[in-house]
């Protein structure tokens, strides 16, 4: 992977049957259920890290991965367990389980460097659209939804977005308050659905499906009604309301 094709660490922060579903996850994961994973981490920033460390607190291994290597090694070993560090590609072949946490205008180059290692894999999908910061691709990815950008720059891969409305420093004290707030998920996979549910909850919210991915993925983005800390029940009439 090219050094410039992300951001330095520092910047990082689809339906079937439930049976055929359930069939096509990998059967390391289905022996494993939901209390322990392989999940990798691509993009160790404030989100990145933030619920990577929550997932090893929960017992989890994961691997961070950015363009800072040594700053990953650091990390995983501050939080000890089952925490590594290694390349995004590493990363990306190591996790049954992706977490995306890249600046969007990073998502293209993620789907053409990682290609092959995506496809079929569970992606939960935190990266925003920022026009700000992204440019002209994120105003065009808001305009189409984040949630049907995402699966054009992740072709192949079963996306679950979440993780995208809530600050990235209450993340990190989510599972301490055990306070019941609801985290807006996206996704048409129900097995993927299932296992991107049993992460959230790991890292202390309660996950509430808002919709589809196109349908409702686009009001995944901080600055919509469905932005900031909302009980479960709030979180369900707040989506009830939009289209």
């Amino acid at each position: 992977m090219k050094t410039n094709t992300y951001n330095s660490r520092r910047g990082f922060l689809q339906a079937a049957a439930a049976g055929v579903a359930i069939a096509s996850l990998p059967a390391t994961l289905l022996a494993q259920g939901s209390s322990k994973m392989k999940i990798g981490i691509i993009g160790s920033g404030r989100v990145g890290s933030a619920i990577g460390g929550a997932w090893v607190k929960a017992g989890h291994e994961v691997m961070f991965s950015s363009l800072d290597l040594e700053a990953d090694k650091k990390l995983a070993a501050s939080l000890g367990g089952g925490a590594k560090a290694g390349t995004p590609r590493e990363a990306a072949a190591f996790g049954t389980v992706l977490a995306i946490s890249v600046p969007y205008r990073a998502l293209p180059a993620v789907g053409k460097d990682l290609g092959e290692l995506l496809k079929g894999k569970i992606v939960i999908d935190t990266s925003n659209p920022i026009v700000a910061r992204d440019g002209d691709m994120a105003t065009a990815a808001r305009e189409k939804g984040a949630g049907q950008s995402s699966m054009e720059f992740l072709p192949g891969a079963r996306i679950v977005r979440a993780f995208n409305a809530i600050g990235a420093a209450r993340m990190a004290e989510a599972a301490s308050k055990k306070e019941n707030i609801g985290m807006p998920i996206a996704g048409d996979d129900k097995a993927a659905i299932e296992t991107a549910s049993a992460l959230v909850r790991d890292v202390g919210y309660e996950p509430v499906l808002v919709g589809g991915l196109v349908a409702m993925g686009k009001h995944l983005i901080p600055g919509t009604p469905l932005g900031g800390e909302r009980s479960p029940d709030e979180v369900r009439r707040v989506a009830a309301t939009l289209k």
